[in-house]
């Protein structure tokens, strides 16, 4: 009997998640159906999303059952096959999970090709996070040559892709992230015209100096002081994207301290400041246009990704730990064969 191991929620976790809040369990291989096909899993993505999965709350997208299995984009290569439209031994984009294999139908699932880039894009540059990153600014943030865009979380997987179509449209494009290394990678390899650190006891002062005409676009992916920093410089007209607020997903109660709602409200009538939130498959109609302006930005190198690879299913638990952490250094995805 051919075997799979797969990530299910053990238990929910208080706060930051720890390694037992998971269970790996091992099982048989599912058969395909009629109208169904098996892949075997090659590459899996870890994202800040899945910690809203594991909470027993209202959201845009139900919970993780207890006991069910850990959400995930992935990509594979169908080992079976009972549907014309995913022949055996093609490779597939679908949200299969943690797990080493998964049954699916053709609904929501892409083919890919192996030969056009690295398989491991299609759960990041060319997966959710670059269609994220493309939808954001296209929908909302509306770019204009010229203009200052300011990015949190700038060499994330969404962050790296936001500066750097920022700056093919002709913005200045300024990062802040977490560490020397990861500002001075902003700069010298992605092309930001400055990054800041956001540990910095100075970010305030030196974000004021790097952004001289203010901030048109803020894309949000963190919150808490970062926001602080950036919020009074905004200019009239500027649009926020909201995409996450990852410094909150942990946190067990409000935040204490100012209050800034009065504040946020005021400035938001009186600069006309649009903030969105969204989320990416708002725009799921749009994933032709995407893919037409994006795959040749990165053929002719003008948009680079760096990977954060680790090996095997059995590290991801550990993985989504380290990017709620900030400890990743580029898009996390796990091989997983």
């Amino acid at each position: 009997m051919t075997t799979m191991k797969t990530w299910n929620l053990k238990s929910r976790p208080v706060g930051a998640p720890t390694l037992e809040n998971w269970e790996l369990v091992e099982e048989a291989v599912p058969t395909a159906g009629e109208g169904e096909y098996v892949a075997q899993t090659l590459w899996l993505s870890i994202d800040p999303y899945m910690r809203g999965r594991m909470n027993d709350a209202k959201s845009y997208a139900a919970p993780v059952a207890i006991g069910g299995r850990m959400e995930g984009g992935t990509v594979g290569r169908v080992i079976e096959s009972k549907t014309p439209d995913i022949p055996v031994g093609s490779h597939v984009f679908h949200t299969g999970g943690w797990s080493t294999h998964w049954k699916a139908t053709p609904k929501g699932t892409q083919i890919v090709d192996p030969d056009l880039f690295p398989l491991s894009a299609h759960v990041g540059m060319l997966g959710m996070p670059g269609m994220t990153a493309w939808a954001g600014l296209h929908n909302i943030g509306k770019p204009v040559e010229g203009e200052t865009l300011v990015v949190a979380a700038a060499t994330g997987p969404v962050g790296t892709m936001v500066g750097q179509i920022a700056k093919a449209k002709g913005l200045r494009a300024v990062g802040i992230a977490g560490g020397p290394e990861k500002c001075a990678y902003a700069v010298e390899e992605l092309g930001f015209d400055a990054c800041l650190d956001r540990n910095d006891p100075d970010l305030t002062t030196k974000l004021k100096d790097a952004v001289p005409n203010g901030i048109d676009i803020y894309w949000e992916n963190v919150g808490g002081p970062v926001f602080q920093a950036v919020w009074p410089l905004m200019n009239p007209f500027s649009r926020m994207p909201v995409c996450g607020v990852i410094s909150f997903y942990n946190a067990t109660q409000a935040q204490t301290g100012l209050d800034w709602g009065p504040r946020i409200l005021r400035e938001v009538l009186t600069k006309r400041i649009l903030m969105k939130g969204f989320i990416v498959w708002d725009y799921q109609e749009q994933l032709p246009q995407f893919v037409n302006e994006i795959v040749p930005m990165i053929q002719s190198g003008r948009i680079k990704v760096r990977e954060d690879v680790s090996q095997g299913i059995e590290s991801a638990p550990q993985s989504l730990i380290d990017v709620l952490n900030g400890e990743n250094f580029g898009k996390k995805v796990i091989q997983v064969a």
